[in-house]
């Protein structure tokens, strides 16, 4: 692997679901204004029937990826796997045989500058009938998101909280060899902004979530509980010191009632050292550069109601730095939950651990508790996307959203193209869309080579003039008619424009002239008509005049 947090599972056991066979079918829909979901979200089944979508688990529309990107090819994954992976939107898959970068498009309500939760299941289930399992790529717009092999395993989860800068997101994903990408589901769930805050750029990948008060005797593996409608997997901690459960003494909906959305069911237990004078002591391992920065979100709850003069304060010290958690000790509210953030990032140590140690107050007569906790990694998206001045101004304003990006792809709607014309259209440098060529900078990628040969019928729009930086023009072999604008050929003196093979097109500006000379025809025409249609009714109505 890559070193990415990436969740992979050999074996799949979420015990909790409802099973894929009870998600109620809504059969077809001809509008995507109709496909809404709660509060935003966006759930794609990749793979199944163009059009269909159903009520899947925690009552979420679940619907059909045609909207969303129009390349690729649906299969359904092997049926001996079908047991395996008991969701229903993991028994098909979409898959990408042409061309290097496949793109999903995501317009989320919220549009840019919005914190969002995006999430790509991977589930091979040998749906070519191969074997081979395959490895490549996945880029979040212009940006490496990670690198999905899913050799050794049967099952990927990767997620990511990330703010855009556009109201579009394109998941896009890259052929890195002679493998072919698939994926099985796509999601997106809008976030409360005010919540997994951080003091740099970047966005946040999921490490891992953790449920202290889960026994590995409870679960085997990771889980996703009943009430989590963000559909998470948690995976149950081993503690370094001795602990015992807490647990509530009833269910209460106000556990779960925070900006974080924790499950009910996951805050309703904590962990707690069995030795009320022991600290209650917990590590990860990190299998990243030590270099890396992660945040850290731990959530805590108070399950026991306080007898008269107990106190229960504690303090959170990591990698033995007892001023982490600031200076003053968490003190968890009664079925209040609340959250402990550190507002900087740490550093993976040099041994690869972050070591944790939650220990009482001198004044505390109870020990310490811990319900959740929760680890991102920082991914810095630094790539800018395609220079915004390779536009098409006649029909779009300089707003980014109309760069390149969405002229190229009205170009292709224009011609009936289908390009792999999807994302950002230079990016990422490596894998930049099929006809296209586009130079590094400084500052930005721009196009400087656009090849349209052999695929369109129309006349040859003034638009192509409108790209400043754009050297090579091909439009070889093609059934254009029409004259060449003037502005087109004026643009393209000293850079190639290629308009060969095209039997219908004029190349000379007396083509115009051509059409005005023509024209006064049209109206003497008209005055022949007229005067002829005038000359037989006087001529019918003199006769008419004589017979009376």
């Amino acid at each position: 692997m890559d070193g990415s947090p990436t969740l992979i599972w050999q074996l799949i056991i979420p015990l909790h679901l409802l099973g894929w066979v009870s998600g109620t079918f809504l059969g077809d829909q001809s509008h995507r204004q109709e496909l809404t979901s709660k509060e935003g979200f966006i759930s794609i089944d990749c793979g199944i029937a163009p059009g269909s979508r159903y009520i899947g688990e925690w009552e979420i529309l679940y619907v059909s990826d045609k909207d969303y990107i129009d390349t690729g090819t649906n299969h359904n994954i092997s049926g001996k796997y079908i047991d395996k992976y008991t969701i229903q939107h993991m028994v098909t898959v979409r898959s990408f045989p042409e061309g290097k970068k496949s793109c999903y498009t995501l317009q989320p309500e919220g549009g840019k500058d919005n914190k969002y939760l995006i999430r790509a299941r991977f589930g091979y289930g040998n749906y070519d009938s191969k074997n081979q399992p395959p490895i490549f790529k996945l880029y979040l717009g212009t940006d490496e998101w990670t690198t999905v092999n899913i050799r050794d395993v049967d099952f990927i989860v990767t997620e990511i909280i990330h703010v855009p800068k556009i109201d579009e997101i394109y998941v896009c994903l890259v052929n890195i060899g002679s493998w072919t990408p698939f994926i099985s589901e796509l999601e997106l769930r809008p976030l409360d902004n005010s919540i997994y805050d951080k003091s740099e750029s970047g966005s946040l990948l999921l490490f891992n979530m953790w449920d202290f008060g889960k026994n590995n005797s409870d679960f085997i593996g990771l889980y996703t509980p009943d009430d989590d409608v963000f559909g998470y997997f948690w995976d149950i901690p081993v503690l370094s010191s001795p602990r015992k459960t807490l647990e509530a003494a009833y269910e209460s909906s106000s556990l779960s009632d925070s900006e974080y959305k924790i499950p009910k069911s996951v805050m309703m237990d904590a962990a707690t050292p069995v030795d009320i004078n022991e600290p209650l002591i917990f590590s990860v391992s990190l299998d990243y550069d030590p270099s890396q920065n992660f945040y850290i979100y731990i959530h805590f709850a108070e399950l026991q109601k306080l007898k008269e003069g107990d106190i229960r304060e504690f303090t959170v010290s990591l990698n033995g730095d007892d001023s982490w958690a600031g200076d003053q000790p968490i003190i968890p509210t009664y079925f209040n939950p609340s959250t402990f953030q550190n507002p900087s990032s740490v550093g993976g140590s040099t041994t690869n651990k972050l070591s944790f140690a939650l220990k009482r107050t001198n004044r505390s007569t109870l020990p310490p508790i811990i319900n959740a906790m929760e680890i991102y990694r920082v991914k810095d998206f630094s790539q800018s996307s395609t220079n915004q001045h390779d536009v098409f101004p006649s029909f779009f304003s300089l707003e980014i959203k109309y760069s390149l990006v969405m002229a190229v792809k009205n170009t292709e709607s224009a011609y009936g193209l289908k390009r792999h014309w999807q994302g950002d259209p230079c990016l990422p440098l490596d894998f930049p869309s099929d006809g296209l060529q586009c130079s590094d900078s400084s500052d930005s990628p721009t196009l400087i080579s656009l090849d349209l040969s052999y695929n369109l019928t129309g006349t040859v729009p003034e638009f192509f003039a409108d790209l400043p930086l754009l050297m090579v023009l091909n439009l070889t072999g093609n059934n254009l008619t029409g004259s060449v604008p003037q502005t087109a050929i004026e643009r393209f003196k000293d850079r190639t424009l290629s308009l060969g093979e095209n039997p219908n097109l004029c190349l000379s500006v007396s083509c115009e002239g051509k059409k005005k000379k023509k024209k006064p025809l049209v109206p003497v025409l008209i005055a022949i008509l007229t005067a002829t249609v005038i000359l037989i009714l006087i001529t019918g109505l003199a006769m008419i005049i004589r017979k009376f």
